[in-house]
């Protein structure tokens, strides 16, 4: 019997992001998790589609304005704190969602940085098996979750890497890279409490 796949949280709540894009080879994927650690997958459009894309299903290339359209559609659903990219191949899109979303709440955040991937791949583990994040069953995001390899560094460092090529871990990625959008949120003192009908996240 398949897992329960549990709808998206209430539109309003606070939450953060994670974007790990590419071009036309791994797929793209967004990610989301509320300030208590919930992490899900955002459904997006008239047909509610998850926000993974897989190339290969969009005539070998990423969709881009279907992504444009998941990022408006998430900023206006719920309140965005903080949304971390991974800027390579979305270099300009990221710089677009900056302005029209806000500085404060949009940046670049390159999983190519051995050392601070690292830190922040430990953080999401720790948390995940002390029961500070939990799972809202997406199947897609479970995959890229078992697919994922440890691949060693210097200074008894690790990032994570795909097993082969077939073996996408985006979606994971964009786990990592939202977990550390809302734990920083949360250091920063960002919270769901609103006054004056507005958020106030410093």
């Amino acid at each position: 019997m398949p897992a329960l796949w549990l709808p998206n949280p209430d539109p309003g709540i606070t939450i953060c992001a994670g974007f790990d894009g590419s071009e036309n080879n791994d797929w793209t994927a967004i990610r989301c998790e509320t300030l208590d650690g919930l992490q899900f997958t955002p459904r997006y459009g008239p047909d509610r589609r998850p926000t993974i894309w897989n190339p290969a299903e969009w005539g070998g290339q990423v969709p881009r304005g279907e992504v444009h359209a998941a990022v408006d559609e998430i900023f206006t659903t719920w309140r965005v704190g903080r949304f971390y990219a991974d800027p390579q191949d979305w270099y300009s899109e990221i710089g677009d969602w900056s302005l029209k979303y806000g500085e404060d709440h949009v940046s670049e955040w390159p999983t190519n940085k051995i050392d601070r991937m690292f830190h922040a791949i430990r953080r999401f583990e720790t948390d995940l098996s002390t029961g500070r994040i939990t799972q809202d069953g997406c199947p897609i995001t479970e995959t890229a979750m078992a697919n994922c390899k440890k691949v060693a560094k210097p200074g008894q460092k690790y990032i994570l890497g795909k097993p082969a090529d077939h073996q996408k871990i985006d979606p994971a990625m964009a786990s990592i890279l939202a977990h550390e959008a809302t734990a920083d949120a949360r250091e920063s003192g960002c919270t769901d409490e609103v006054a004056d009908n507005r958020m106030f996240c410093f």
